[in-house]
């Protein structure tokens, strides 16, 4: 019998450049839809809710659902929530972080919280980043939803948590725990929210150092797409390579594992 293979996709730069729906992605989506394949749209991106990208995407055209969608403001939730159930943090982030945190039974508080989690947000206040250092320095657990320095925008690259966790921890001397790509734990979550095993699954991203290292961590058949942030002199500087190198999304083909 033949499988048909599982597509997990990382959004900006593969998917989408800002509002705008990158060549052949609205196209592959619906081949993955009519081709009847599981899919997940995987993304570091924790400042929206599932339905906030869901309606995201679906500006730009494309046909997804919020269970479609799997971020790494879910997966902090799940790992907190598995850590140390019902208890509270404070965050530097949006509306996507705070509500998977508060959907899982967490309180949002600066008083003596588990943790200090950060995330995703267009600006980063002053206030609340000396606000976490001084809890982190005083030995509250420092978790990140994401290590991405930057991503990006229509008008070029912005920062990204990676970027602000690096001031964090230059600051207080603690290095945060990175939840989302590349940590395994996302994909483990991702795989298991679908009941799928690794061997049937395949990664599309266009980072070499979250995308592709997480899918090859994780055992998944990988695909670099040279559409986002990584450069084709780029590839040569890490010691993995991606299963593939395409121009853009619209270069790959569902396929069936036979």
């Amino acid at each position: 019998m033949s499988t048909k293979k599982t597509y997990l996709c990382d959004m900006d730069g593969v998917l989408v450049h800002g509002q705008k729906a990158l060549p052949g992605a609205i196209e592959f989506i619906e081949k993955l839809i009519k081709g009847g394949h599981r899919f997940l749209v995987l993304t570091n991106n924790s400042r929206y809710t599932t339905t906030d990208l869901q309606h995201r995407l679906q500006a730009s055209g494309f046909n997804v659902k919020a269970e479609n969608i799997y971020n790494s403001a879910l997966a902090a939730a799940a790992f907190v929530h598995s850590q140390k159930p019902g208890g509270s943090a404070y965050v530097i982030g949006d509306i996507g972080l705070y509500q998977a945190l508060t959907d899982v039974g967490y309180t949002l508080t600066d008083y003596y919280p588990d943790y200090v989690i950060l995330g995703e947000t267009d600006s980063y206040p002053y206030d609340k980043i000396i606000r976490a250092i001084r809890l982190i320095s005083e030995g509250v657990p420092f978790i990140a939803t994401n290590p991405d320095p930057n991503g990006p925008a229509e008008d070029g690259l912005v920062p990204a948590t990676g970027a602000v966790a690096a001031l964090i921890e230059s600051a207080t001397g603690f290095s945060p725990y990175f939840v989302g790509k590349p940590n395994p734990l996302i994909m483990r979550s991702a795989l298991r929210y679908l009941d799928e095993h690794s061997e049937n699954a395949v990664m599309i991203g266009d980072r070499m150092d979250t995308d592709i290292k997480v899918g090859l961590e994780s055992g998944l058949e990988t695909i670099l797409v040279l559409t986002g942030v990584t450069t084709p002199d780029m590839i040569d500087k890490f010691p993995y390579r991606p299963n593939r190198v395409v121009d853009s999304i619209a270069d790959v083909e569902p396929e069936v594992k036979g």
